[in-house]
């Protein structure tokens, strides 16, 4: 059985953070483990209040996972801090974890920014440089850059950047680009692109989580990073299609759930 282990925060709504990590390992036949980063109060219609777990909390939850259930890849979500940030990095190397997924939560779909200043340098300057991966989407490549990526070749530009902070690969997500929903997969040599069309209009809550935790399980896996790439897109498109709405406010991409059924 292969196991990845997310480091990210608690989604009370179920669509997006740990939750959506741990429905995406299922489907993808691997074993989740969490390290919860932060609790918050949330639903389909917004984020209430966010609780970040202590950094000796976190640290302490790694550990244990470490050491019964080694995983075969990592992935970080929203981290809520920068002294979270610096605790997860400094699990990561005392641990030597491999296969690390960068999901950069900095941006929410709103615009608003979700991390403070030091805590987006924290990231920079101790997360990134362990990553094998990193997913920004354009708002969040933005940030990572300083300057607007809108269109392909404003893609390129930023994953070049990107990648010179440290991470291996980088994979810039177009999801929020008003035409196609096309990624650009960049290895430092060469882009590869990741085609689609956009395949839902309404507003969608946690693709960005599903796409890293199912690039994670292709790596757990053994897949090469451009096939887990791939693999990602594919499942989070599939999981877009079968989307629902639960509640009042944002759909959420589906992972089989049944549907109620009118009554008479």
């Amino acid at each position: 059985m292969f196991s990845v282990l997310t480091i990210a925060g608690s989604d009370s709504g179920g669509g997006a953070g740990i939750q959506a990590d741990l429905k995406t390992f299922a489907a993808l036949g691997v074993h989740g483990t969490t390290a919860v980063a932060a609790v918050t109060a949330q639903n389909t219609l917004g984020v209430k209040v966010v609780a970040p777990v202590s950094p000796e909390m976190v640290a302490a939850q790694i550990a244990a996972v470490v050491a019964d259930i080694p995983p075969d890849a990592v992935k970080t979500g929203m981290l809520a801090s920068a002294e979270i940030i610096r605790a997860s990095a400094s699990a990561i190397r005392e641990h030597g974890l491999k296969n690390l997924v960068v999901d950069p939560v900095m941006v929410a779909t709103s615009g608003d920014r979700l991390l403070e200043e030091e805590a987006e340098c924290a990231l920079l300057a101790h997360l990134l440089p362990l990553a094998l991966v990193v997913t920004p989407n354009l708002e969040e490549a933005a940030v990572l850059t300083g300057f607007s990526v809108t269109g392909n070749a404003e893609m390129i530009e930023a994953a070049r950047a990107i990648g010179s902070l440290g991470p291996r690969f980088v994979i810039v997500k177009g999801g929020h680009s008003p035409q196609r929903a096309d990624d650009l997969f960049w290895d430092g040599k060469r882009e590869v692109w990741l085609k689609s069309p956009r395949l839902a209009a309404e507003p969608l809550h946690g693709t960005g989580c599903v796409f890293s935790a199912a690039l994670a399980a292709g790596l757990a896996r053994g897949l090469a990073p451009l096939e887990a790439a791939r693999l990602a897109k594919e499942f989070v498109s599939n999981a877009i299609r079968a989307r629902i709405r639960p509640g009042g406010g944002a759909s959420v991409l589906g992972w089989g759930c049944p549907k109620k059924q009118a009554e008479d």
